[in-house]
């Protein structure tokens, strides 16, 4: 256990199951993402998924140190720049810089954030649910969207 969340399976907090369908389809289900770790390499896997969220319908905002438009979108460097709400903070970062993302997510109040595969961080999974976030972790959702 770790700082109240345990690894069972799937993940939970507190007791309480993460990575749920109905979370994942919650999550699925709104509109504006912004996708830290964005940029216009078409070899990074950030390139390939947030092309296909758009194609789903969401918009997608790229958060890059570069600030590139990718995808017809303009880039912000980060996510306090971004001048228009955020339902869902998609990160591309590397664990041991996603806390400070999910960190940057609840100060902008964004609705959820989703952690990519591969990237754990159970703390700031904690702190995102604490702070009434739902939380995805190790997860991807263009393969969530393959599934249906």
């Amino acid at each position: 256990m770790t700082s109240g969340v345990v690894q069972d399976g799937e993940f939970t907090h507190w007791g309480a199951p993460i990575n749920s369908q109905e979370d994942i389809d919650a999550v699925l289900a709104m509109k504006t993402w912004a996708v830290v770790g964005l940029g216009n390499n078409p070899d990074r896997a950030a390139y390939g998924v947030s092309k296909l969220l758009q194609d789903k319908g969401h918009r997608v905002i790229p958060v890059y140190p570069r600030a590139e438009i990718v995808h017809g979108e303009v880039g912000y460097k980060t996510l306090a720049e971004i001048p228009t709400p955020v339902d869902v903070v998609d990160c591309f970062v590397n664990s041991k810089l996603v806390g400070k993302v999910v960190d940057e997510a609840i100060d902008i109040g964004a609705k959820a954030v989703w952690l990519q595969l591969d990237v754990i961080d159970h703390e700031a999974v904690a702190r995102a649910i604490d702070a009434g976030l739902i939380a995805i972790m190790d997860r991807c959702p263009a393969i969530e969207y393959r599934k249906k």
